[in-house]
């Protein structure tokens, strides 16, 4: 089925939701699915409505303007609009561990993520076999101090040359450039473990286990430049006991994160995302 969805912001005000579904029905839309927040605080409006296109009395070139000309002005809205053909491309960054490569890979093959993969990258030999293996072509980068503008210039002209859509860094264990960043802005995606700040550094499930943590989390999210900060998408936590061995805290973990940043790309792919300053409204 195609469908469009249309995303909404602006200023609170009475008669939003009335005036958008008159638009829909006058073209003949068939409404699937509308949820609106309000932000109290702010007196911020928002929404995201999608419907079916094929008896819709508008081509698709002609919805926003006509939105923008009998809707949008009157509102002072600030709106995006997106169909669900074709299917967005999306390059996975990876360095070694392979824990949520293979959950984002298993998904899409089984047809859970309707989402072209064309590439991945990855600063390690090590996960090529495990990528080639689903059929996907595999590109070794390193990235060293010396190097690392190098680097991203070939990784940036690969996204390029295949018409790249978002990124999602699978525990890619590298810091992006501020120009990488600035290139794809809320269209990178990463996850991490939820210790953060309490935990920093390349062990924090060893520090989490010597301080007796009874919580295990991770968190999805879009980056920005400052490191680990960006607009959340996706958390969820597992709860651990004094058992656990610092083995069995990793696995633990290392679940939360795969099953985070899988349905951190699935909002993103549903277009059920919509960052606001420094946070995200999730159109579940």
């Amino acid at each position: 089925m195609k469908k469009a969805i249309l995303i909404i912001q602006c200023p609170d005000q009475k008669g939003i939701v009335a005036e958008v579904s008159r638009f829909l029905f006058t073209y003949q839309g068939n409404i699937l699915e509308v949820d609106q927040h309000v932000d109290e605080e702010m007196g911020r409006f928002f929404m995201r409505a999608s419907w079916e296109l094929d008896s819709f009395a508008l081509r698709e070139d002609e919805i926003s303007p006509r939105f923008q000309e009998e809707v949008a002005g009157r509102f002072g809205m600030e709106f995006s609009l997106h169909f669900n053909f074709p299917k967005p491309k999306m390059a996975i960054f990876v360095s070694k561990l392979s824990h949520c490569l293979f959950d984002i890979l298993g998904r899409h093959h089984s047809g859970q993520l309707e989402v072209d993969i064309p590439l991945v990258i990855s600063n390690h030999e090590d996960l090529r076999d495990v990528v080639l293996a689903f059929g996907i072509p595999f590109h070794h980068i390193p990235v060293t101090a010396q190097n690392k503008g190098e680097a991203e210039n070939l990784q940036l002209e690969l996204l390029e040359k295949h018409q790249v859509d978002f990124v999602v860094l699978a525990r890619y264990m590298q810091i992006l450039s501020r120009r990488f960043i600035q290139s794809f802005p809320n269209r990178i995606i990463n996850i991490h473990h939820s210790f953060l700040p309490a935990f920093v550094g390349a062990r924090p499930y060893h520090a989490a286990y010597e301080r007796g943590v009874k919580i295990i989390g991770a968190t999805a999210h879009y980056v920005t430049e400052e490191l680990d900060a960006g607009p959340i998408i996706e958390q969820e936590v597992a709860r651990v006991r004094h058992h656990n061995t610092v083995s069995e805290l990793v696995q633990i973990g290392q679940d939360v994160e795969k099953v985070t940043l899988s349905k951190a790309i699935k909002y993103h792919l549903d277009r059920k995302v919509l960052p606001f300053r420094n946070k995200t409204i999730i159109f579940y």
